[in-house]
């Protein structure tokens, strides 16, 4: 090479010649000096030390990873590897030298490649393409236009290859943000997937314990899980200025976590920090990495850095724990009662464990609106456990929207679940879910407006929920704000075709703007049968199909357990005032959760000026 100071090496197996060859030429093409000639790949002590010699001299190391590598635990490639990354010893911390640069699908978490690799950004290539962007960014690494570590687009887990535009944001996101990606699981056992989600999700709710910064919540950051797409795409997704991620890897009682914090607009490496430990100290280690997040962003708080540690328990329960949390999230009956299990174990060894007994109340009122327990039975159980977490620790939110929704549902105390979810939100600023069902219950007590400010607060928090979205279509067709609605409710079905009952709220909002035909193809699309049943015969009454809609009606009768208040709903549509009030009176009898939304609905408007709504009311608790 003409001048070595200023040359870039390309490290790849012989099965990447082809790919290497195409990074080859775009650099070439802008008249950068690269090492790469295929003609002279032979062996010999020569040809080793003519390889020492150009990764001792060379500017900048591209090493090219593939599926190719990863098969290939032995292989040149991997001296040239350590040679590069030995070589590094001896530069300052901010000089860019390593620029890993992915060709296909492999994940760099999960990459089988020196440690060094992991603390510099990757970039991915898109197949057969070399980007100009690319080719320019190496050239101004070369130039030393940016000094510091290349920032080129880091990979990461994401959600899909596109992510539509969910919400209307300020151009820049705010600097004091950040997304907490699941950590992937490199232990040997793929079923510990629960301790690395369990581990991301901790330290979520940590820092969203800090009021100077914003943290997307689970639902949003966890939607980013296993596709991928760069750092920049994540933050404008999610609107955040930084990112974190990492890894974690299990054997024992023995964890290696790797966490690394990059910048979303640019891709800059700000820290990473790998920690051998065991599981007893895995509160501090949560500890450790929130106040890294906090110095490195430099934040100036007003209080101390929340810690993980004062909630810490013996590692087995912790352990159950977050199995329990796993199983949650995945809402199916085997895994609610497997998260059941998990709680009452972690609870047989540590009885005083609070959050144990808050995530058993949770998981309780899951079970009851999956129809997967009896209501009656799945309440109590769940306002017990949320009374002795609140004993244990007063300072747990989910322990106080569980019990409000209890609350409501039982005992209809509408402003004592009020109470009791205004004191979550406040303890937990960054639960969505929280802000949600409060939305719910200022729509019940009759306050649309209120609902729909909540419910844009919890899409703040989590871009990406969709049933929060859904909701939030909902409260907006309520307020009759109907073509803002479509937007929504159209939004979360671009983002998942089959998402349950946006189909069915897309029809009810088609018809309200007299869409009537719109509106049965809607309800014929809806994906869960039991909510497509609940549509149709609204939309053929519209349609003047009186005799099918009567037919679809009494369809919805058979199966009414669960189906009171929509089926009360139908009968009010279809102007038999009788039968929407006998239906309601079952509703209200039966603990139906429909009769949250009898305020503000639509399909009971005609039925707002009959004594029997005032009456039904009253003994909910409700004013008019």
């Amino acid at each position: 090479m003409t001048s070595p100071s200023r040359a870039i090496f390309l490290s790849y197996a012989s099965q990447d010649a082809e790919a290497a060859r195409r990074i080859f030429d775009a650099l070439r093409g802008i008249g950068l000096e690269v090492w790469f000639d295929q003609s002279e790949l032979r062996g010999g002590d020569a040809w080793d030390q003519r390889i020492r010699r150009e990764i001792r001299d060379c500017a900048l190391f591209v090493p090219i990873i593939s599926a190719n590598t990863q098969a290939r635990l032995e292989g040149y490639f991997r001296r040239e590897w350590k040679l590069a990354i030995a070589r590094t010893h001896d530069m300052a911390e901010e000089r860019a030298f390593l620029l890993p640069v992915v060709i296909d699908a492999t994940n760099p978490l999960e990459a089988s490649v020196p440690e060094p690799f992991r603390a510099v950004h990757w970039t991915r290539l898109p197949a057969n393409e070399v980007p100009p962007a690319f080719v320019a960014r190496v050239a101004q690494l070369l130039s030393g236009v940016e000094p510091g570590r290349p920032t080129l687009p880091r990979l990461a887990p994401a959600a899909a290859a596109y992510i539509h535009p969910v919400a209307s944001r300020p151009s820049a996101a705010p600097e004091h943000s950040i997304a907490v990606l699941p950590f992937v699981n490199m232990s040997a056992d793929k079923k510990q997937e629960y301790f690395s989600d369990g581990l991301a999700e901790e330290l979520i709710n940590l820092l969203a314990r800090i009021p100077e910064l914003r943290v997307p919540a689970r639902t949003s950051s966890f939607s980013f899980r296993g596709r991928p797409v760069t750092a920049g795409e994540i933050g404008q997704a999610l609107n955040v200025a930084h990112v974190l991620e990492g890894s974690v890897r299990k054997a024992g009682n023995r964890l290696r976590i790797t966490v690394q914090l990059v910048r979303g607009d640019n891709g800059y490496h700000l820290w990473s920090e790998t920690f051998d430990r065991t599981l007893d100290d895995i509160f501090q280690i949560q500890d450790d990495i929130a106040r890294a997040v906090v110095d490195k962003l430099k934040l100036t708080l007003l209080a101390a850095v929340p810690s993980a540690s004062t909630t810490a328990t013996n590692a087995e329960a912790h352990n159950l724990y977050l199995q329990g949390q796993y199983f949650r999230e995945r809402e199916t009956q085997a895994d609610l009662e497997k998260a059941v299990d998990c709680y009452q174990r972690a609870l047989a060894l540590d009885a005083g464990y609070a959050r144990a007994w808050a995530g058993l109340a949770a998981v309780y009122v899951r079970q009851v609106g999956n129809s997967y327990v009896a209501l009656d039975q799945g309440y109590a159980l769940s306002r017990a456990a949320a009374e002795k977490a609140i004993a244990l620790d007063p300072t747990l939110g989910d322990a106080y929207s569980s019990l409000g929704v209890v609350l409501v549902n039982v005992d209809h105390d509408w402003r004592g679940s009020e109470a009791r979810l205004a004191r979550a939100c406040e303890l937990d600023p960054g639960n969505s879910v929280l802000f949600l069902v409060t939305a719910t219950i200022r729509q019940a007590l009759g306050n649309a407006e209120e609902a729909v400010t909540f419910l844009r607060q919890a899409l703040g928090r989590d871009p990406l929920n969709l049933l929060a979205r859904r909701y939030f279509a909902r409260m907006l067709c309520y307020s009759n704000r109907l073509i803002e609605a479509e937007r929504e409710i159209r939004q979360v079905l671009e983002l998942s075709a089959g998402y349950p009952v946006a189909h069915y709220e897309l029809g009810r909002i088609l018809l309200a703007q007299g869409k009537v035909n719109a509106a049965v193809a809607a309800f014929e699309a809806e994906a869960t049968p039991g909510w497509r049943t609940f549509g149709l015969p609204l939309g053929y009454h519209a349609q003047g199909r009186d005799t099918a809609a009567r037919a679809a009606l009494a369809d919805m009768q058979r199966e009414s357990t669960g189906a009171e208040f929509q089926i009360a709903e139908t009968h009010a549509y279809l102007g038999d005032a009788d039968q929407a009030f006998r239906w309601l009176e079952a509703a209200v009898a039966s603990k139906d959760p429909g009769i949250m939304w009898l305020q503000g609905d639509p399909l009971l408007s005609g039925l707002i000026g009959d004594p029997r709504y005032a009456a039904l009311l009253r003994k909910l608790n409700l004013s008019q």
